[in-house]
């Protein structure tokens, strides 16, 4: 009698090195917006928050992770909050339209 080895159903071994996930603008969005609303009622550490996550953000432009249109669409509206006093900063975080990926720096209607 001849024994056969072979079985269709065997799990193929994982890679031991997978690539690292992406994140995508979204993401990066939703974390500075996360950061913010954290920081809500205190916009001296909110604007301490922002500077913080732009380091990040500029960590991970230099290792490719972040493309150049999703860093300057990060830039221009940590712009804007860290120049925000404390009644523009609460308009800034209400506001839907900034934290949509796309947000355009326009003059605001007041």
């Amino acid at each position: 009698m001849i024994e056969m080895g072979w079985w269709p159903f065997k799990r193929r071994e994982k890679p031991l090195v997978e690539d690292p996930h992406m994140r995508g603008a979204r993401m990066w969005i939703q974390d500075l917006r996360d950061v913010c609303e954290r920081c809500f009622d205190d916009s001296a550490e909110g604007h301490r928050q922002v500077r913080q996550i732009q380091a990040e953000w500029a960590e991970s432009h230099g290792k490719g992770e972040v493309d150049e249109s999703l860093l300057e669409g990060l830039d221009r509206r940590a712009f804007r909050l860290l120049r925000a006093d404390a009644d523009e900063w609460l308009k800034w975080l209400d506001d839907e339209d900034f934290w949509k990926p796309g947000w355009r720096d326009e003059p605001r209607e007041e």
